[in-house]
């Protein structure tokens, strides 16, 4: 046995040398290139105007949120310090946030689809020149989370009171930053991108009580360049915080993706943002298109047209709703991977469309309404009620919401300055037998149902459901919420 033994391993030694210099003699043609090696097509290669059109619909399908991305981040550049754009929007120069005071107002456009529960703070960073010093206080029982986006708008932070994270100095830092760490830091950050969307996101109930306790909090929320840090936690009175330029105007949001000049900035997008796992021939594709774009004006020509065409038949549709996520009955849809989308290019260019910058699922699970029990959209000139039965009002360890949107997206001004209700509200009555219903309508209920009502534009809207720190029935799918039943048709 032993002779055996000795036999075989020899034998596979002898196999092991043989096939070594088999391989060496034959590197090209067995040895697998390494992805950094791995070319797109020759220079020259024929691109027919079928293929430009396939895959240059494809790639605008892809690059979209990053264009978005990179303009919202630049429209903040021009903030000559935190404060507030048109005296709406909190806007602040790159590697700052400027932190709100109350419930974001109807006016803004900078972003669709907004909620009335959280006092918000926005602002971009350039991480790779410069990282960002971010401050926590004492939130106490308050529900808070800070989301850091990279370009891609997929959430890498684990910041909040769900985490269990602690009052202190933070940082976030970019992929080719190197540099020390400062003493005190708590937890650095890792951005995958140098591009970061910062957004602190503060829970506050609508009582004119809570609205002056929450002020010392927010003046503690901060985030800046780490060449201002001090070693220390600071302090800004953001009442102070000064108001600057025009505020948005018109019903839509301010349109931030240009199809006439996507593919010309597309270069710089590539050359910002790492390609994923596995995207490397993606990138090389895309790389050989725009060079053959380049230096041909027909194809130059192709790609614009392609624009237009797929911004019009593809992404406007992605707006709606109904087109966003899973459905999961009763009419309603649910991105399940928000802020996490990865390869799923179809629902992360539908959320940069229609609700840009959306919380991780352990963060916020959403769940989006176009549509009434029978199908229909949903219109102000019909009256519908959601009806959560005993016990099963939204599941959630934070608090909960249903938002009214206009068919923009955005709060619809209305005379009782209501936009959402749920958990912030401490008015809301249950019917006799423990059920909540909500009345989404345009005109009153009735005096003895206002403090269910929730006013609805005069044309078509839609609802949203949030689940702040949701429970697990949420996570794991066991929740759906009723559907919206129309009843008496308004006069």
């Amino acid at each position: 046995m032993k002779s055996f033994k000795a036999f075989a391993v020899a034998s596979v030694a002898t196999l092991a040398i043989l096939v070594g210099h088999e391989l060496r003699a034959q590197d090209s043609l067995v040895v697998s290139p390494s992805p950094g090696t791995v070319g797109g097509p020759l220079a020259g290669t024929v691109m027919t105007k079928e293929y430009i059109k396939t895959f240059g619909r494809n790639v605008y399908l892809w690059g979209w949120p990053l264009i978005d991305a990179r303009h919202r981040r630049a429209s903040f550049a021009r903030a000559p310090e935190p404060g507030y754009q048109g005296g709406v929007l909190p806007a602040a120069p790159t590697g700052y946030v400027s932190m709100l005071r109350d419930y974001i107002t109807p006016a803004q456009r900078f972003v669709a689809h907004p909620n009335q529960d959280v006092v918000y703070g926005f602002g971009f960073a350039a991480v790779d020149k410069d990282p960002v010093i971010i401050q926590v206080p004492d939130f106490g029982d308050r529900f808070w989370v800070y989301a850091l986006y990279d370009a891609r708008s997929d959430e890498f932070s684990k910041l909040g009171k769900q985490y269990g994270s602690k009052p202190g100095l933070y940082m976030v830092v970019g992929p080719n930053w190197k540099g020390d760490i400062p003493a005190g830091i708590i937890e650095v950050f890792h951005s995958p991108t140098d591009l970061v969307g910062m957004a602190p996101r503060v829970f506050m109930d609508d009582t004119a009580e809570d609205r002056k306790a929450i002020q010392p909090v927010i003046n503690q929320v901060l985030l800046y360049p780490l060449n201002k840090f001090t070693g220390r936690m600071e302090t800004k009175d953001w009442a102070k915080a000064p108001s600057f330029g025009p505020s948005s105007q018109g019903g839509k949001e301010t349109r931030w993706v240009d199809p006439d000049t996507f593919f010309d900035e597309l270069p710089d997008v590539l050359n910002e943002v790492p390609p994923l796992p596995g995207e490397e021939a993606l990138y090389a594709n895309i790389r050989a298109l725009l060079e053959e774009a380049a230096k041909h004006p027909e194809i130059k020509a192709t790609l614009k047209e392609v624009a237009a065409d797929t911004e019009k038949s593809l992404i406007t549709p992605l707006f709606a709703f109904t087109n966003n996520g899973v459905p999961i009955g009763n009419g309603w849809t649910t991105p399940a991977n928000g802020a996490r989308f990865g390869y799923d290019y179809v629902t992360r260019t539908a959320t940069a469309k229609s609700n840009m910058y959306v919380n991780q699922p352990e963060e916020t699970r959403y769940f989006f309404l176009d549509i009434d029990a029978d199908g229909k959209r949903m219109n102000g000139k019909n009256r519908y009620t959601i009806t959560f039965p005993p016990g099963q009002s939204p599941p959630a360890n934070g608090f909960w919401s249903l938002t009214m949107y206009d068919k923009n997206h955005f709060f619809s001004p209305n005379a009782i300055k209501r936009y959402s209700l749920g958990t912030k509200n401490k008015t809301l009555k249950m019917d006799s037998d423990g059920s909540l219903t909500i009345y989404l309508q345009h005109d009153s209920p009735g005096e003895n149902k206002e403090s269910n009502w929730l006013p609805a534009p005069a044309d078509d809207f839609s609802t949203t459901i949030r689940t702040y720190w949701p429970k697990p029935e949420v996570l794991e799918g066991q929740w759906v919420p009723p559907a919206a039943v129309k009843s008496v048709k308004a006069d």
